[in-house]
């Protein structure tokens, strides 16, 4: 069965997509998925979280993206168990340059895609591939969204939450309707929750009466441990699996399992 592609967007950046896209793809890999992180962004936050160091990044999302790499040759295993990443390289950010006078620039990482049966994890097929996009909507936000299946949003609990969703919003249907019909919204993960601040209960209010179902039940936490955990190139469950952004993102894996059957069956 083919794998179910969720790609992680918000144009907005410190809203916490990369620190969603490391510990959402270890809490799927703890209940026993085989998940592949793509990284598309040339910060390449991601493969630094996940401790793969840039001397270990010999072929990458880039080469991917202009066709000089197959995903099997791209991916590396990471410390994580059953969590396989394409790293990122700085090469990236001409990869706009390198791409788009070709027709199919917007379909670069979809075709890229038809040959992930060749990668196994454990011998296994991979079940979910986790794609990380850069805080903007590019050319590589495009790919991602053309490529995936679903969409899940990161969200920060701050006063502009609202107005940059209804751009990616937009972005979302355009591409749905033009490029990639079956793109759904997985869901909207409320990010950086602060029990403390009135601000954040009023945006966690807002956003789930102007989403409605589409708002996760889980909030992720303003928690120290999910900060510090990159530094050690490690996923916060794997840095202290107890702290509350740990266990939260651990809830948010099981909802987005329950989720998906339910998209399944429809």
């Amino acid at each position: 069965m083919a794998p179910r592609i969720l790609t992680l967007a918000n144009q907005k950046g410190g809203v916490g997509k990369t620190t969603t896209a490391i510990n959402l793809a270890t809490a799927l890999a703890a209940i026993g998925e085989r998940v592949l992180i793509v990284d598309l962004d040339p910060q390449g936050n991601a493969s630094t979280g996940l401790g793969i160091s840039r001397a270990g990044r010999d072929v990458s999302s880039y080469d991917l993206l202009v066709g000089e790499a197959r995903i099997v040759q791209a991916a590396v295993m990471t410390s994580v168990p059953n969590v396989a990443i394409v790293p990122s390289t700085m090469d990236l950010l001409g990869v706009e340059l390198t791409i788009a006078q070709h027709a199919d620039r917007a379909f670069r990482l979809r075709d890229a895609f038809r040959a992930i049966d060749e990668l196994k994890i454990n011998n296994q097929s991979v079940s979910y591939v986790l794609v990380d996009c850069p805080p903007s909507l590019n050319l590589l936000t495009v790919n991602a969204l053309v490529a995936a299946d679903a969409v899940l949003v990161p969200l920060q609990c701050e006063f502009f939450a609202l107005e940059g969703l209804s751009q990616l919003l937009q972005t979302i249907e355009h591409i749905r309707s033009t490029l990639n019909p079956r793109l759904s919204i997985q869901g909207v993960v409320m990010t950086m929750f602060d029990k403390r601040n009135n601000l954040s209960e009023q945006v966690l209010q807002d956003v789930r009466s102007e989403m409605g179902e589409l708002v996760y039940d889980t909030v992720i936490p303003r928690n120290v441990r999910l900060s510090e955990a990159p530094s050690y190139g490690k996923p916060a469950l794997l840095y202290d699996l107890k702290c509350a952004g740990s266990q939260a993102y651990l809830r948010l894996a099981t909802e987005v399992i329950r989720r998906e059957r339910r998209l399944n069956a429809a």
